[in-house]
């Protein structure tokens, strides 16, 4: 009744629209070609990358728009799930009723859409999240959550195409800069210093672990502070910044009633001819091997999310050491976007070593679910 009840805003006509555009074939990109594309923001250049998400865009969304419809144990009915549906109706209608993209008027305003169209979804992840809470709030406790694998898949492919079109936006937003920074092609740094992002991605895990516990152990860094290679910095701070968070809680937590000084998180860069690994080290006691399956998936965690029941959407900014057990899962994702990869490696009572692997040659196309 709900899902009946919210597509009452939307027309026949537009539902059938969806249905139509989600049988279209996506085209995918791959990060060299955006960096070199984009390397040369001229007005013609502008123009062929909008007249390009005009037609991409509505397919990825309208493709996840029918997801959302028909997901399993009545998830597509609660309520957290029926807003975000909204959502992605809502911008596959913002972009099927702008008009044919003829010049950089058209250009202008087109761009100005879909940064808002960026904006309605920043809130996607958390809100999914909290559909989530409401299915399982619902469940008898005896359901074992293993049944639910095609919730896992589905949100592994949700979340995965949302990774892929915010990169789009972005990417296209970034270009109309009029003053980047060097080496800066939209979104993607031709000259990223894994080191220099690790850096900083550290300090800001720190910040919050100090703020949450009133102290944080030392993370020390190794790697050719001069090595530099084409990525997404924005991808890696989040990545590294998860990983690190993760081990500064588990350090903090075994340490805190201990005499004992908290042994470093350790960090290390690596540049392959292939990939660029970093390796996150923590002597924060491991997982139990019954756990590690467990690690990525988006049912298990017993953190509260920021948007629970009764908060407001709006004010949910605040990061906690706990988060709402996403960061890995989708940690892997922006991982998996580019053609790298996120593997743990745990010793239980010892610690845990996270590999990141980056792939250095940019040429594998976006996976697209």
């Amino acid at each position: 009744m709900a899902a009946k009840k919210a597509c009452q805003s939307f027309s026949k006509g537009l539902i059938e629209d969806v249905h139509r555009w989600s049988c279209l074939k996506q085209t995918g990109v791959s990060l060299r070609y955006m960096m070199e594309f984009g390397s040369k923001p001229t007005d013609r250049n502008l123009l062929i990358s909008a007249q390009f998400l005009h037609k991409e865009l509505p397919i990825r969304i309208a493709r996840r728009a029918i997801e959302l419809e028909r997901l399993p144990y009545g998830l597509s009915e609660k309520p957290a799930v029926l807003k975000v549906r909204d959502w992605y109706l809502d911008s596959f209608r913002d972009l099927r009723t702008f008009p044919e993209i003829k010049n950089m008027n058209d250009e202008k305003e087109f761009t100005e859409m879909i940064k808002a169209i960026k904006v309605r979804h920043n809130n996607v992840v958390p809100t999914m999240a909290l559909g989530i809470q409401q299915l399982k709030k619902g469940m008898a406790p005896k359901i074992v959550y293993e049944d639910l694998d095609d919730i896992q898949q589905f949100l592994d492919r949700f979340y995965m195409s949302r990774i892929g079109i915010r990169m789009l936006i972005g990417q296209h937003v970034e270009l109309h800069n009029p003053n980047p920074a060097p080496h800066v092609v939209g979104y993607i740094h031709t000259k990223m210093s894994p080191m220099e992002v690790a850096r900083t991605a550290s300090e800001d895990a720190r910040v919050i672990c100090y703020r949450e516990y009133g102290s944080a152990p030392d993370v020390q860094i190794y790697g050719d502070p001069g090595f530099t290679f084409p990525y997404v910095p924005a991808h890696l701070h989040l990545m590294v910044f998860e990983l690190v968070k993760n081990s500064l809680r588990a350090v903090q937590e075994r340490f805190m009633d201990s005499d004992k000084v908290a042994p470093p998180i350790r960090i290390i860069v690596a540049d392959g001819e292939e990939d660029v690994t970093i390796k996150v080290s923590d002597e924060g006691g491991g997982i139990p091997r019954s756990g590690l399956p467990k690690i990525f998936t988006y049912l298990y965690s017993t953190a509260r999310n920021p948007l629970d029941e009764h908060s407001d959407i709006g004010t949910a900014n605040a990061v906690t050491m706990a988060g709402y057990g996403y960061g890995l899962p989708i940690s892997r994702l922006y991982a998996r976007y580019f053609g790298g990869d996120l593997q743990i490696i745990s010793m239980e009572g010892y610690g845990t070593d996270a590999y990141l692997h980056l792939s250095r040659l940019g040429g594998s196309q976006e996976p697209l679910p």
